[in-house]
């Protein structure tokens, strides 16, 4: 990459949550394990983080990210970053940056470091934080698997399927090609 990239992002705005457009095509699902942290989160240290979005031709906010933010407090005023994107570059987005933060590997020292300095009345906060090494490696694992290489084409065959009457005459060709030294098979439709 020679130049640097552009910067996309329009300004901020205070919205209520229920008021942006979630994106149709948002294929993230939000577990209720997912929702509890959220939400100990929230009582621990509050709302700490704006939603994405992007403006339709109407004036409306488009979300990109923050979907189950903006579901689990849809009265709450919320920060919302407004992007410069056409209906596009939102889709790549959508796409791209949760999978992107997964990408993401963890120091093990600092990890258990920041673990053991960061108190949480929240034993779904604690939980969650005890889980980070295992979905780091469950990632490194499915990545691993990716960069394998795909299984060869299967050998070209050259079949003949023929169309018998019945069963009867089905087993009497079957005998026949194999005392023939063909290799043939019964099949059922």
């Amino acid at each position: 990459m020679t130049a640097s990239p552009r910067n996309r992002i329009k300004g901020h705005r205070r919205v209520r949550a229920g008021d942006l457009v979630p994106h149709e095509l948002n294929p993230r699902l939000h577990s209720e394990a997912q929702r509890a942290a959220l939400a100990a989160l929230y009582e621990e240290v509050g709302f700490a983080r704006s939603l994405l979005a992007y403006e339709l031709p109407d004036g409306r906010l488009k979300l990109i990210d923050g979907h189950l933010r903006q579901s689990m407090r849809p009265d709450m005023e919320v920060d919302v970053e407004v992007l410069d994107v056409d209906d596009g570059e939102a889709r790549a987005l959508l796409l791209s940056i949760d999978p992107l933060a997964a990408l993401a590997d963890y120091d093990a020292q600092k990890l258990d470091a920041l673990r053991r300095v960061t108190d949480a009345d929240s034993d779904v906060l604690v939980n969650l934080w005890r889980s980070i090494a295992s979905a780091g490696a469950a990632v490194e694992k499915t990545l691993a698997g990716a960069g394998r290489k795909a299984a060869p084409d299967p050998a070209e065959q050259y079949l003949v399927l023929i169309e018998c009457a019945d069963e009867e005459e089905q087993i009497a060709l079957l005998q026949r090609f194999q005392t023939e030294g063909l290799k043939c098979r019964a099949l059922l439709s």
